[in-house]
């Protein structure tokens, strides 16, 4: 699924630049929903979209606001909650029993200076933008409260927004509490809300559960703002897409696909050639030179740098590494914790593990890995080798089939491959072992010694043939 990421923000007036108001903001991140339907043993708002939690994206979203505090509502599986964002710089607040949105923020409020404004968010919703909330902010001071909402062209399950005939905004009604003629409105509440914390800890001890969920909605202190008096100014979203959550697993391949819609579109305005843009997972940040092009069906996680002209072809995985100008990467090759210099050809079939290093012009062909080694530039293995835990040189042809065998049972050991070497085909070297330049490796050769440099050295059996041997036959031939 598409959807164009639009940045225009519309307001049902238009007033003359809104006030601006200094008061410290505390977020408050509603996160003890249960998500049954997720059918999962984790925690709904630990499902993942673009390889991070919900509950992640909401946290570092506002974050970017830098507010006074960060205070996070939990409740179902909340340990594991916690375990699993235990790194981050906010505060827990358990709601033991679910009451409703209201009663959440209740619970969260004495940790709230009645000096703040409060900014309430959902965990469960990831894609809201921290431009949008620093408007949604802007909008609320001591006598007036902002609230976020959006026009839904199938509006059901939403709560609608009542207006009156000035347009001003009077209440919230949820779906099952709605009459016919609500029903039918289209501008539907997310539940993103700022108001000053002192009214709105007054509000909340006024809401009452006398409604079809037994609950205490949060939406109910709109009309109690109406009644003292307070403006309530609505920010219509362009892009719904920003302020939809996930229940189930359906909806959390929704918010997948505009995630995707949106980087993708992002790195085609920033000069990117994407072949298809709905198949490209960034699932981290990407950051990319000029003339980059990226094939189909490729992934990057984690920090990404592609440098000017980088070819990356498809079926590639791509993590926390950095690939220099003029790279070509080929079909299916995975990179990790990688640094590769300019002017590589790389793959198809080729993998790197952490911390390989490669030098410029460097040629890494079809299934040959690369662990935790430095390669100089010039150097090639083109096929079928494995070279771990070593550092080689310039100029090196690593021949097929090459092998530095770097591991004993026990501990990993170290090679050293000086330039201009030449390794045979079907070669191994057994680590801890020095590779002189320009000595020459024969093919077969399993070398367990020093090789000087600049000599021929054979290390493998002297070919036998028997006469008058025969193979065995099996029984019954």
């Amino acid at each position: 699924m598409k959807a164009k990421v639009n940045k225009a923000r519309t307001r049902t007036r238009a007033p003359a630049a809104p006030a601006r108001h200094s008061a410290p903001l505390s977020v408050v991140i509603l996160a003890a929903g249960e998500g049954k339907r997720m059918k999962s043993a984790l925690p709904k708002v630990l499902q993942q979209v673009a390889g991070k939690a919900l509950l992640q994206h909401v946290i570092d979203t506002a974050a970017a606001l830098s507010p006074a505090a960060i205070q996070v509502v939990y409740g179902h599986g909340g340990e594991q909650v916690r375990a699993a964002l235990a790194q981050e710089r906010v505060s827990w607040t358990l709601q033991a029993q679910r009451l409703g949105t209201g009663h959440a923020l209740q619970v969260a409020m004495p940790q709230v200076p009645d000096g703040h404004r409060v900014l309430v968010l959902y965990g469960d919703v990831p894609l809201i933008r921290a431009a949008t909330l620093r408007e949604l902010v802007a909008l609320c001071g001591p006598r007036s409260m902002s609230l976020l909402t959006m026009s839904m062209p199938d509006p059901d399950g939403y709560g609608r927004i009542v207006r009156d005939a000035r347009g001003r905004v009077r209440r919230i009604v949820e779906q099952k509490d709605a009459s016919a003629r609500e029903r039918a409105i289209r501008e539907c509440n997310t539940g993103v809300l700022a108001a000053p914390a002192g009214a709105l800890r007054r509000w909340l001890t006024e809401l009452k559960p006398d409604n079809a969920q037994g609950e205490y909605y949060l939406t109910d202190t709109i009309a109690l703002a109406v009644r003292d008096r307070l403006a309530v100014t609505p920010l219509l979203l362009a892009d719904a897409g920003e302020a939809l959550g996930a229940n189930d697993k359906a909806q959390l391949a929704q918010l997948e696909a505009l995630w995707r819609s949106r980087v993708a579109r992002e790195l085609m305005l920033a000069g990117v050639t994407l072949v298809d843009p709905a198949r490209v997972d960034v699932r981290g940040s990407l950051v990319c030179g000029s003339d980059v092009l990226i094939d189909v069906n490729t992934v990057f996680e984690g920090h990404v740098r592609l440098g000017d002209r980088v070819r990356i072809g498809p079926g590639c995985v791509v993590r926390d590494s950095e690939i220099d100008a003029g790279t070509q990467v080929h079909a299916h090759c995975v990179i990790e914790q990688a640094r590769i210099g300019a002017d590589c050809q790389i793959g198809p079939f080729a993998r790197f593990r952490p911390t390989a290093t490669l030098g410029r012009a460097v040629h890494i062909g079809n299934f040959v890995e690369v662990k935790n080694s430095s390669m100089a530039d010039g150097s090639k293995a083109n096929h079928l080798a494995y070279v771990g835990d070593a550092d080689v040189g310039g100029r090196v042809n690593i021949g097929a089939g090459t092998i530095i065998a770097n591991y004993d049972g026990a501990n990993k050991h170290r090679t050293r491959i000086a330039d201009d070497v030449h390794t045979g085909s079907n070669s191994v070297l057994v680590a801890p072992i020095t590779v002189g330049a320009g000595a020459t490796i024969a093919a077969g050769s399993t070398v367990t010694a020093e090789v000087p440099a600049g000599k021929l050295t054979v290390a493998r059996a002297r070919q036998v043939t028997v006469e008058n041997w025969r193979r065995p036959v099996k029984p019954g031939r």
